[in-house]
């Protein structure tokens, strides 16, 4: 077998030093160079056979967003990075994801992060994964919606929602929510929430970035928000959401559910004692199998489910059990979802 490469780029000789003992531990995958930053990163990556690369947000010379568009436009490669927990590290990290990084891991905080031994096993896992994603050149992330002009909605009607769109995703996610997004209407008469798998730290910036996109609003979800028709809520890192009879939104950080908090299913289980049948779910890209026992909660209770296609998929594995499972109502390419979602709401009654 032929062990993953990888290319390490950081400007600091310490981290290249301990991500690559982490790599080095493994016996199905192995640096084959490093780099100090971006412009030492292009051309090593003209020289070597690189199959993932890891890549630090912060740099001098060429940091690691530029890098990334530059690798995207001129050799598309699954990338990795490596970002800091601060307000800064994450909105950028977030940038990176909807230009296409596979995944990102977040550095352990504290000075010159000497406990990054810590976080080893998230560091080979996420490589592995980005490494057997279905690599696609990413398109320019849309900052539009592509509106239905046939369906049009008028100013939301004030107060809860009696309808609710779902969106469950992981690696990948990111990039494939803005693309549902993108194919919107403004005044969806649904409320809408996502559960993304992502730390506290970047579900904020996460939540900044769609709302500074879109003409609908969208916010990382506090207890006691109302959901409301054409307002989206991002479920928060490290927090399970709920919502309760009075459609407000219940946190808790109860157990972890398959090592993940937030986790989809916590959320889409207890939809169907709120919502009834008037609830579109929807899984998009991501590893394991969050989402699937929501989703067939949804399908019994008689609402409509979405499950995104293979051949759009960073990682076909949530989207694929829901399919297996026969609780996808319809299993679409990423760039039509968004459209199917504003269909099916519009005929909800």
């Amino acid at each position: 077998m032929v062990p993953i490469r990888v290319l390490v780029v950081d400007d600091s000789a310490f981290m290249r030093k301990v991500i690559t003992e982490i790599i080095h531990a493994e016996t199905d995958m192995e640096v084959v160079g490093f780099a100090r930053n971006g412009q030492d990163a292009l051309r090593k990556l003209a020289q070597l056979e690189v199959d993932v690369v890891t890549l630090d947000v912060e740099m001098p010379v060429m940091d690691g967003l530029e890098t990334l568009r530059h690798i995207m436009d001129e050799n598309p490669l699954p990338v990795v990075m490596l970002s800091s927990r601060t307000k800064k590290g994450s909105e950028t990290t977030v940038q990176a994801l909807a230009l296409g990084a596979v995944d990102f891991i977040a550095k352990p905080s504290g000075p010159i992060s000497l406990d990054m031994e810590l976080v080893a096993q998230e560091i080979t896992h996420k490589l592995r994964l980005a490494a057997s994603a279905q690599f696609h050149r990413p398109k320019k992330p849309s900052v539009t919606p592509k509106r239905n002009a046939s369906l049009t909605f008028p100013e939301p009607t004030q107060g809860a929602a009696t309808k609710l769109v779902i969106i469950g995703s992981s690696t990948g996610g990111p990039k494939a929510v803005e693309e549902v997004f993108a194919h919107l209407p403004p005044n969806l008469p649904a409320g809408i929430v996502v559960v993304q798998h992502m730390p506290k730290d970047f579900t904020r910036s996460f939540a900044e970035r769609l709302d500074s996109l879109f003409p609908f609003p969208v916010k990382e979800a506090s207890n006691g928000d109302l959901v409301e028709n054409g307002k989206v809520l991002i479920a928060p890192g490290d927090f399970h959401l709920m919502i309760n009879s009075d459609r407000r939104v219940v946190l808790n950080q109860e157990e972890r559910v398959m090592f993940l908090r937030p986790a989809v299913d916590v959320t889409m289980e207890g939809l169907p004692r709120v919502y009834g049948n008037k609830i579109v779910g929807v899984i998009l890209t991501g590893m394991g199998r969050d989402g699937a026992r929501g989703m067939a909660a949804i399908k019994k209770a008689g609402g409509i489910t979405i499950a995104q296609d293979k051949n759009t998929s960073t990682i076909y594995s949530m989207p694929r059990v829901v399919a297996e499972e026969g609780n996808a109502d319809y299993i679409l390419p990423l760039d039509r979802i968004g459209g199917a979602i504003t269909d099916i709401v519009a005929t909800m009654r």
